[in-house]
């Protein structure tokens, strides 16, 4: 039987994964504007589609890091030197763009909950950029030695996709709430940036300089 996660495994990548699922990027600032602009009911939808989409990306990152590892030491390093650099990239980036958290502007026409659902599934499940981001973020908390990595990668993307389910269902649930704190407190959405890509920075960095 393939190894379960450890407590302080799991432990430790959710403290992560949480943090950079609040970190402001285009998926919760969309479930934040749905839910201001459309109600509870459309902003969970298309929160809990967008979270759901991540299970595409969990398979595609175990399966191709194990074939890596499986056929290629030499494969595997190419992928963990462009991982690195990805996450550092992302981390510059966020820390260049910290800014105040507003919510993108909606679309004024009404959609069903199950069209919202399906719209947010799509926009996470073809984004090239998540595939990316899955490919470099979950080895980093993969047990080598434990052996089973693309069991363990897939363990710790149904933690991912969880953790997300529960942040983006509570914003679109509570968006009008949360709309009229983060306006009252500006600076929330710039520091949870700089926090995000001081993470990103320090994990690829990591991931460089792992043999």
């Amino acid at each position: 039987m393939e190894a379960l996660l450890t407590l302080p495994q799991a432990g430790a990548f959710l403290a992560v994964a949480v943090l950079l699922t609040l970190a402001p990027g285009p998926d919760n600032l969309m479930v934040l504007s749905l839910g201001m602009a459309r109600g509870r009911r459309a902003g969970v939808a298309f929160g809990l589609g967008c979270a759901i989409g991540c299970l595409s990306h969990t398979a595609l990152a175990a399966l191709g890091v194990s074939a890596l590892i499986a056929a290629s030491a030499w494969a595997f390093g190419l992928l963990r030197l462009a991982g690195g650099l990805y996450l550092i990239w992302l981390g510059v980036q966020a820390l260049r763009q910290a800014r105040p958290l507003r919510a993108a502007p909606a679309a004024g026409t009404a959609e069903s909950a199950t069209r919202l659902f399906a719209k947010g599934l799509l926009a996470n499940a073809v984004n090239p950029k998540v595939i990316l981001f899955f490919l470099a973020f979950l080895p980093q908390f993969v047990a080598a030695g434990r052996g089973g990595a693309g069991w363990q990668m897939l363990q710790l993307g149904l933690l991912f996709t969880l953790e997300t389910v529960f942040i983006f269902a509570a914003i679109g649930w509570t968006a009008g709430s949360l709309g009229q704190w983060l306006v009252r407190r500006p600076g929330v959405g710039a520091w949870l940036d700089r926090a995000a890509g001081g993470i990103f920075v320090l994990l690829g960095l990591r991931l460089l300089m792992t043999r």
